[in-house]
């Protein structure tokens, strides 16, 4: 149980701004042990934002309080994620050699192309906030991206090789045991039944307006399949370019996926209108 904790609380220090006090060395087997814990730090996260969104659009218009509530989620993350996001933008958008996009990974400074990709990606995010924060259940299954984006880094981590071969963070993780793996699926998973039952359950006792069953299980179901594939597609290509993948790809991964689940609950509310 003690070596339980200890993983949990390295996967909320690790991912997250979470005030886990406790003192941690950071090995490699406590790294892969950690991943197990991803989505559950991910629905963590979920439900904070999910009732940031339902506090700030109660006081605040739809734009207002959807960038209070990235503003919170970006916070919650400590930019953690955005950091892969702007560094493999300037790699993998520089068209260089892959020995000169890892360099590009490790220069701490932001380019050009970072910062357009990053400004971009909030901006979708905003955007596609805008789309579902005036009603809360939409709110509620906003989690589930949070969730998947970060089993599907567990995924990454133990499908692709690291591209620096026993360097960076991509290297401390090692070889990830299939167990940890498959852990983390079942926490996932897990976690996402329990809110599609919370979130039917509410549906089903209120009549929420403009949301259905119907609604909540098509997300349910299209949110993560749709991450997965596009997920896959992505690593694919950034490890055929860097021959592999790196911390910096992790946290890009992450991003973009989160992205694409936010995109998927747009479209699912605007079809099961």
């Amino acid at each position: 149980m003690k070596d339980e904790v200890k993983a949990a609380a390295a996967a909320f220090q690790f991912l997250s701004r979470f005030p886990v006090r406790m003192n941690l060395d950071f090995t490699p087997e406590l790294m892969q042990k950690s991943t197990v814990y991803y989505p559950f730090v991910g629905v963590c996260i979920g439900l904070i934002l999910w009732v940031a969104a339902i506090v700030s659009g109660f006081l605040l218009p739809d734009l207002s309080a959807s960038i209070v509530t990235l503003v919170v989620w970006v916070w919650l993350t400590g930019g953690l994620h955005l950091d892969g996001w702007m560094d493999s933008a300037d790699a993998l958008l520089s068209y260089r050699s892959r020995e000169r996009m890892l360099e590009i990974m490790k220069d701490s400074r932001v380019g050009a192309m970072g910062v357009i990709a990053c400004v971009l990606l909030l901006m979708l995010k905003a955007s596609l906030l805008v789309s579902i924060i005036h009603q809360p259940m939409m709110m509620g299954l906003a989690i589930l991206p949070l969730i998947w984006s970060r089993f599907f880094m567990v995924y990454a981590i133990s499908r692709y090789p690291s591209a620096r071969a026993g360097e960076g963070l991509a290297a401390m993780f090692g070889n990830i045991l299939a167990r940890y793996y498959k852990q983390s699926l079942g926490c996932a998973t897990v976690i996402s039944i329990v809110l599609l039952g919370i979130l039917s359950l509410i549906v089903h006792s209120s009549n929420v307006l403009y949301v259905t069953q119907a609604s909540v299980l098509m997300a349910f179901i299209a949110v993560p399949i749709v991450m997965w594939v596009i997920g896959r597609l992505a690593a694919d290509r950034m490890s055929a370019r860097l021959g592999g993948l790196t911390g910096d790809t992790y946290g890009a991964l992450n991003e973009g996926l989160e992205t694409v689940g936010l995109l998927m609950l747009t479209i699912v509310m605007h079809i099961a209108g």
